[in-house]
C-alpha cells in the first residue's frame, strides 16, 4: 500500500486551520478522521494487484544501437476498473542514459474484465542478454488518495547483437571478388590457381596460359582461364583475453575485432569458402562450426553477442592446440589479437611454427588512433614528450609485426574504422595470389 501526494496535501491543508484556531486533539481528529475514512474507502475500491495477469511478447533480439519493443499485456480479472502506474524495470544499460524514467513508466486504465497492452521501447548501450527484472504496479482508488502496490515477475530476454557497422564495405569488396572470379564485364583475367575454362587467345594474354593440347585440336590458339579457389576453410579466432578489454576510442578492442570478423565471414561465405569461429582465452568461450552460408552470419552474431573480455592472460599454447583441433586440414587461420610486444613474444611466437607449418596464418590487430595523433603533436614540452612516447610505442609495434612476418604470417594493423576493410583486402589478396 502507498499514501499518495494528494492525501498528504489534504492532511497538510486541514492542519492549517487547526493550528490557527484550535490545536487540540479534538480538532485534529475532526479534520483527519474523515480523511482517514476516505483513504480506507479509496484503498478498498482500488483494484487488487496480485490477481492481475501479465504476459510479454515482442522482440527477442536487436542490434546494438537500434530499438527493441517489448509488449506487456495487462489483464484485469477483478470486478472494478484498474487505474494504475506501471514500472517495467530492466537493467540500466537497456536505455540511453537519462531516458530510463520516461521509457519504463506507464499510466494505464483497464476496465473490469479487459486487458491493455503497454509497449516498452529499449535502446541498449551494450552487447549481451538483457533480462527483464520486475513489473511494479501501483493501483489507485477513484479518489487518488491511497494505492495498492505489488510486484510481478514476468521473464523476458532481449539479446543485443553486435552492430556489424562494417557491412557498408561489403558491396565494394564483393565487386572486387567478382573481378577476381572473372564475372564482370571488365576484361581482366580471374587470378588464382583453380582451372575455370578455355577461351581464344587475344593479344596481351600471358603466353604461359596457352593450352598447347587444346590449341592442337582446333584452328585457334586457346588459353586457360583461372578463378580463385573455392570451398576453402577459414577459421576466425577471437582472442578474448585481457588485451581485448582495452578501449580504443569508444569501444573495447574485442568489439572492433568482432566487426572485422563479421565482414570477413560475410565476404568469404559469398566467395564459396567455409567459415568457422573460435573465441578463446584460457578456455573456449564460443565455437561455431559447420554452418551453411545462409545460416552463418546469424550464428556468428548470436555467438558473439554474449562475449566479454576476460581479465586473464591468454593461454597461447591452449589457443594453438584448440585451433589445430578445430582446423585439422589446411586452412586460413585469422587470429584477431593484440600486437603488444610482451604477449606476442612470450606467448604467440614460441607456438607460431605449429600453426604456420600446417596453415596460412593472418594476424589482425586494432591500432589506437590516439597514438598516431600523439606522435604528430608538437608545440610545448608535454606534447614533445608525448610524441616521443608514441613514436616508441609505434616502433615496438612495427618490430613485433616484422617478427611475425618473418615467420610467414600476414599482418594487418589498422584503426577500428579501417580494420574491417583492411582485413577483407588482405583476404582478397591471399585469394588472388592462390595462397588459400
Amino acid at each position: 500500500m502507498a499514501l499518495t501526494g494528494r492525501a498528504a496535501l489534504l492532511a497538510a491543508l486541514g492542519s492549517i486551520p487547526v493550528g490557527i484556531w484550535d490545536a487540540g486533539w479534538t480538532a485534529m481528529l475532526a479534520v483527519n478522521a474523515p480523511l482517514a475514512v476516505a483513504c480506507a474507502c479509496d484503498y478498498a475500491l482500488a483494484a487488487p494487484v496480485r490477481r492481475l495477469g501479465l504476459t510479454r511478447s515482442g522482440d527477442n533480439s536487436v542490434r546494438l544501437g537500434e530499438a527493441a519493443d517489448v509488449t506487456l499485456t495487462l489483464t484485469n480479472p477483478a470486478g472494478r476498473p484498474l487505474r494504475a502506474q506501471v514500472r517495467d524495470a530492466w537493467p540500466p544499460s537497456s536505455w540511453q542514459p537519462g531516458t530510463e524514467t520516461t521509457a519504463s513508466r506507464h499510466r494505464v486504465t483497464v476496465p473490469a474484465g479487459e486487458r491493455r497492452r503497454l509497449t516498452t521501447r529499449l535502446r541498449p548501450t551494450r552487447r549481451g542478454d538483457r533480462h527483464a527484472d520486475r513489473v511494479t504496479i501501483r493501483s489507485y482508488g477513484p479518489l487518488g488518495l491511497f494505492a495498492r502496490q505489488g510486484t510481478h515477475k514476468v521473464p523476458w530476454t532481449v539479446r543485443v547483437l553486435p552492430p556489424f557497422t562494417s557491412r557498408k564495405h561489403l558491396p565494394s569488396k564483393l565487386a572486387r571478388l567478382r573481378e577476381l572470379d572473372g564475372r564482370t564485364s571488365v576484361l581482366t583475367r580471374g587470378e588464382g590457381t583453380e582451372f575455370d575454362s578455355l577461351r581464344e587467345y587475344v593479344p596481351g594474354d600471358d603466353t604461359r596460359s596457352i593450352d598447347w593440347r587444346a590449341t592442337a585440336r582446333q584452328t585457334t590458339v586457346a588459353v586457360r582461364t583461372w578463378r580463385p579457389e573455392r570451398d576453402r576453410h577459414i577459421l576466425v579466432v577471437l582472442d578474448t583475453g585481457r588485451t581485448a578489454a582495452g578501449r580504443v576510442g569508444d569501444v573495447p578492442r574485442l568489439d572492433a575485432s568482432m566487426d572485422a570478423g563479421l565482414l570477413l565471414a560475410a565476404l568469404a561465405s559469398r566467395a564459396g569458402d567455409r567459415v568457422d569461429l573460435l573465441a578463446y582465452d584460457r578456455r573456449v568461450r564460443a565455437l561455431v562450426q559447420g554452418r551453411a552460408a545462409g545460416d552463418l552470419l546469424p550464428s556468428l552474431v548470436n555467438a558473439m553477442a554474449t562475449l566479454e573480455p576476460e581479465l586473464v592472460e591468454t593461454d597461447a599454447r591452449g589457443l594453438t592446440a584448440t585451433a589445430l583441433r578445430t582446423a585439422p586440414r589446411r586452412s586460413l587461420i585469422v587470429l584477431l589479437t593484440s600486437l603488444d610486444a610482451a604477449p606476442v613474444e612470450e606467448g604467440l611466437l614460441p607456438v607460431l611454427p605449429q600453426l604456420t607449418q600446417r596453415h596460412t596464418v593472418l594476424v589482425a590487430s586494432v591500432a589506437d588512433p590516439h597514438v598516431a595523433t600523439m606522435a604528430a603533436a608538437r608545440g610545448n614540452t608535454d606534447a614533445v614528450y608525448e610524441a616521443a612516447a608514441a613514436a616508441q610505442a609505434q616502433a615496438e609495434r612495427h618490430r613485433t609485426a616484422e617478427q611475425l612476418r618473418r615467420h610467414g604470417v600476414t599482418v594487418v594493423d589498422a584503426t577500428p574504422d579501417d580494420l574491417a576493410p583492411a582485413l577483407a583486402d588482405a583476404y582478397l589478396a591471399l585469394k588472388a595470389a592462390g595462397r588459400l
